[in-house]
């Protein structure tokens, strides 16, 4: 199944992402041909990105809640970035898996931002290409579940979240620090353009992770085996416990063999 498809900057190659925990780089003009395999992950790959600054970086998400780089060309990982390293553990959604549902990059500061699926957050990393890393910048949390975000050059960050009263948010940097910006009147016309169409973003959005149903459904039958292994030595002890003759005054009753019993008669 697949989950995403991006293409090169060149248009060389296509890369596919798909639940069978695998990023695939094909070539454009004869996808049956393979340039490589991008493998790390350990559940269905959400999301991928080609840099667009950096044509030869990919990013990708997935159900095991890490954002990893790649030079995806050769299939070499450059760094894995654990998501629930980054959050609070007091926080009431911090126990829950997730996955991300929106890669957006600001190439201008060679920013990254992360909506996840169903969690009122949204992290934000700084790409830096020269160390072939990424670093954490800033966990944005929200009242409400954020349904998508996005990138605007010259604007900042657009946050949209589940609550019609206050739809959008915009965010830009300020000293380092992203940061809610005062309202306006260009904000003022977006949100009341949302809020008219809020019936549709509602419906489409829906109520439930769409993730959910990708997660791989583990069963444990070594656990049921060697349960269900005791139960039935138990059930043969006490089998053995209820045919066993009952013991005589003196103790148990010993069995005689046959050259005994014959001696005992005879005397």
């Amino acid at each position: 199944m697949l989950l995403d498809v991006a293409v090169s900057p060149d248009d060389r190659f296509v890369l596919t992402a798909d639940r069978d925990e695998k990023i695939r780089v094909s070539w454009a003009a004869a996808p049956h041909s393979i340039e490589s395999f991008c493998l790390g992950h350990t559940e269905f790959v959400s999301r991928i990105f080609v840099v667009p600054n950096h044509p030869e970086l990919l990013l990708s998400s997935s159900g095991d809640c890490t954002l990893r780089l790649w030079e995806y060309r050769s299939g070499r990982e450059l760094h894995c970035c654990p998501l629930t390293s980054l959050q609070e553990p007091t926080e009431p959604w911090s126990d829950k898996r997730f996955a991300v549902s929106r890669i957006t990059y600001w190439s201008q500061e060679d920013c990254v931002a992360l909506s996840c699926d169903g969690l009122p957050v949204v992290y934000i990393f700084q790409l830096d290409a020269a160390q072939r890393q990424l670093v954490p910048r800033q966990l944005l949390t929200f009242q409400h579940r954020v349904w998508d975000a996005a990138f605007e050059e010259g604007h900042g960050l657009w946050v949209l979240q589940d609550c019609r009263e206050d739809p959008l948010v915009l965010y830009r940097p300020v000293g380092g620090q992203w940061q809610s910006a005062p309202e306006s009147a260009e904000l003022r016309r977006v949100c009341a353009h949302v809020r008219v169409n809020w019936a549709m973003l509602e419906g489409c959005a829906g109520v439930d992770s769409g993730f959910s149903s990708l997660y791989k459904a583990t069963c444990d039958n070594m656990t049921t085996y060697l349960k269900k292994k005791e139960e039935r030595l138990q059930q043969q002890l006490e089998k053995k416990r209820r045919q066993a003759p009952p013991p005589g005054p003196n103790g148990p009753t010993k069995k005689m063999r046959a050259g005994e019993l014959a001696q005992g008669c005879s005397s």
